[in-house]
């Protein structure tokens, strides 16, 4: 069994990290694991020009450690496509070093009301993202409420995914946070411009972790966790070594008591202990030399992007991941706090 695990310093390819005190507080986590990270937009406003994305970037770099550990923690930033965006905006983006612009359904998840109500409103700017080679990343439900939560991932397959791989077959396209079956398949067989996130959370548990001993708010997230035929479904993705796959915590900060209200907001906060997690993921399946592949290569192969040069050590050792953490003038807590992991990443 092994012990030690060396690997080249992985990036995150999916990460909220809020803004104000609330960035303060959380950053660290990632920027002491990760050499980079793809940056969500769904900030209240959002971030929607190339010129806000370039503030918030300020911003994120003024909440990096000062030296040592994650001092040279680089964010990617990226823009909230909305039915609206204009195609001028792609080449002030693509100048500014943005990265990529993200589609939130309209009223999907956690601050996506502005998001997209119909994706044939952003053909235009599509088009725009494909010439100058910006990504298109891609919560991947439909807003329906007639469709069951459950199944919104399935149904956007077929009426968003393949019409619009269709229309734009060069367009770049990560479809984040995969967390069916019919997902994994359909990247699987997809072509080199499509490619999928995995989130920590859905590689360990299924949908009963939210109702065991009671409602469980901080296993709670969209897309939701999912039946267990799922979760192998993924973990058998992952252990394949398909470049198609990467690592992407959709680490989403929340007050303790926003979480724990009688209307919790959506996302497991993994930040603390991401690569841990993966760790017992990838463990578990036997699969631990798929790690490195999985959280430092293919991300980076896929955005165009250097890999890093550096690295990052996890031991087999037992740690207790705190309660509750510091968010900024609150409390928040991460998934599976106060509870003991296999491994801890060595600073």
């Amino acid at each position: 069994m092994n012990t030690t695990l060396t690997i080249t310093r992985p990036d995150d390819w999916h990460l909220h990290v809020r803004d104000g005190a609330a960035l303060q507080s959380v950053l660290p986590y990632t920027a002491r694991q990760f050499a980079r990270a793809i940056v969500m937009p769904n900030l209240r406003p959002p971030v929607t020009t190339s010129a806000q994305a370039v503030a918030y970037r300020e911003r994120i770099l003024a909440a990096r450690p000062q030296e040592g550990p994650g001092s040279d923690f680089q964010p990617l930033m990226t823009l909230y496509l909305t039915d609206n965006t204009p195609v001028a905006e792609i080449e002030a983006a693509k100048a500014a070093g943005v990265v990529a612009l993200k589609l939130y359904p309209a009223g999907a998840t956690t601050n996506s009301d502005a998001g997209v109500t119909d994706i044939r409103k952003t053909y235009k700017t599509l088009e725009a993202m494909q010439r100058a080679g910006l990504l298109l990343l891609v919560h991947g439900e439909v807003t329906d409420g007639e469709i069951d939560v459950f199944d919104r991932e399935a149904v956007f397959i077929d009426q968003v995914m393949r019409p619009l791989r269709a229309d734009f077959p060069e367009l770049k396209v990560v479809f984040e946070h995969i967390t069916t079956k019919e997902s994994a398949e359909y990247v699987a067989a997809a072509d080199r411009y499509t490619a999928a996130t995995v989130t920590p959370q859905h590689l360990l548990y299924n949908r009963n972790s939210i109702f065991m001993g009671g409602l469980r708010p901080h296993y709670y997230c969209l897309p939701v966790l999912k039946r267990e035929v799922h979760r192998q479904a993924l973990l058998q993705a992952v252990a394949s070594g398909s470049p198609k796959f990467f690592l992407g915590t959709d680490s989403a900060p929340h007050a303790a008591q926003l979480k724990e209200a009688s209307v919790c907001g959506a996302g497991c906060f993994t930040a603390p202990a991401a690569l841990e997690l993966y760790a017992e993921a990838f463990e578990a399946l036997g699969a631990l030399d798929k790690l490195e592949a999985f959280a430092s290569h293919h991300g980076p192969d896929f955005y165009g992007l250097p890999r890093n040069t550096g690295t990052v050590t996890l031991v087999r050792a037992p740690q207790t991941l705190p309660e509750t953490l510091p968010f900024g003038d609150s409390l928040i807590k991460p998934l599976r706090g106060g509870e003991t992991l296999n491994w801890k990443l060595l600073a």
